[in-house]
């Protein structure tokens, strides 16, 4: 006998870490999990060779172990079984039999030792205690604009920059970027560091919406982060990315104060004949009243004008849609302020609100 416990204490730590352990990879090991016990704990791995997840749980057991069981496959057997029912890991020969309910699993092991673990980095800075609600706020606010498979890799990562009193957030995929900054209580050493965009999705998912803390260990090569009794190890991005706050525009020639909702709703409604390919909304700014714009390829049109108290001149330009959707999606705020120019310098969204954040996107051109 190895282990007897409930189904729900082996799931949970199940369910956080297996979304690491890839599905198909040469090394056959890493889409396994490693359970280690030590007679009072019980601790659980996967790893894709860059990042590294593991949870721990206090769970007694008789005999200390270490094995591998394929990740997806127990993840599976367990959600199948009823909630709270007791279950029992035992060894059989090279195998592992689990006993649970009437049910009876036979899953085969391999040797705990083939585990590649990410060794901690030994350059590491002070750890940064941050509040996991506060993180968690804020990355829900940036991560859609990262890049995915660009071939820039700096763009398929999350920017941290740690510089005197702020933690800068900033992500980008080159045509637009999203900056959040959070305040620190006491000044820190200057780092840059590249988080790579599958380990900043996992740091979001693990992060609750409590005041409770989350560790940062920032490091030559990693970063760790400790989230209660999850510790996330990743492999940071070795590039350079630009001076993205550069691109802020310093000044606009229009600024509206609108509100989110409402235009959402009707950014969403002229959507429905946006062109397939290009996804283009035009904007008609005009005293008073603001107008935005779908056509397609069928030459149908979509047209919809919220009210403003814009009294300047008149200003044309055309964003895609979807950079508009997804930061009025993702910023909960009552209003936005939305800064435009006529010389292709982009449109700067802030929020009234939270001084903290900016977004920027490009035009489209011609």
């Amino acid at each position: 006998m190895l282990l007897r416990t409930d189904r729900d204490t082996l799931l949970a730590p199940l369910s956080i870490v297996c979304g690491v352990a890839p599905r198909r990879h040469a090394l056959p090991v890493l889409s396994h999990a490693l359970l280690e016990a030590d007679g009072e704990h019980l601790a659980l791995t996967a790893s894709d060779l860059e990042i590294q997840l593991r949870s721990r749980r206090a769970v007694p057991t008789d005999t200390p172990f270490r094995l591998c069981l394929p990740a997806r496959k127990l993840l599976d057997i367990l959600r199948a079984l009823p909630a709270g029912c007791e279950l029992q890991l035992k060894r059989h020969g090279s195998q592992l039999l689990l006993l649970a309910a009437g049910s009876r699993f036979l899953l085969q092991a391999l040797p705990a030792d083939d585990f590649p673990l990410l060794e901690a980095d030994a350059d590491t800075a002070a750890p940064l205690r941050l509040e996991q609600g506060e993180l968690k706020r804020k990355l829900g606010q940036i991560l859609y604009a990262l890049a995915d498979n660009d071939i820039r890799p700096y763009l398929n990562a999350l920017l941290l920059q740690l510089d005197g009193g702020e933690l800068r957030l900033i992500a980008s995929d080159g045509v637009r970027l999203a900056f959040q900054r959070y305040p620190l209580p006491a000044p820190q050493p200057g780092r840059t560091l590249l988080l790579p965009r599958k380990a900043a999705l996992e740091l979001a998912k693990l992060l609750g919406d409590r005041d409770a803390p989350v560790l940062l260990e920032p490091g030559a090569r990693q970063l760790a982060c400790a989230i209660g009794d999850t510790l996330l190890r990743c492999k940071l991005l070795d590039a350079r990315a630009p001076d993205y706050l550069r691109l802020l525009p310093e000044r606009h020639d229009c600024e509206l104060t609108l509100p989110r909702l409402p235009l959402l709703e009707a950014v969403q409604r002229v959507a429905v004949l946006a062109h397939a390919k290009f996804r283009q909304l035009e904007l008609a700014i005009r005293p008073g009243q603001l107008a935005l714009r779908c056509r397609n390829a069928d030459r149908e049109e979509a047209e919809e004008t919220l009210p403003t108290d814009w009294q300047g001149p008149p200003l044309d330009a055309s964003f895609n849609l979807q950079y508009l959707q997804d930061v009025l999606t993702h910023v909960p705020a009552e209003h936005l302020r939305f800064g435009l120019g006529g010389d292709q310098r982009g449109m700067l969204v802030t929020n009234p609100d939270d001084p903290h954040f900016q977004y920027l996107a490009m035009p489209l051109r011609g």
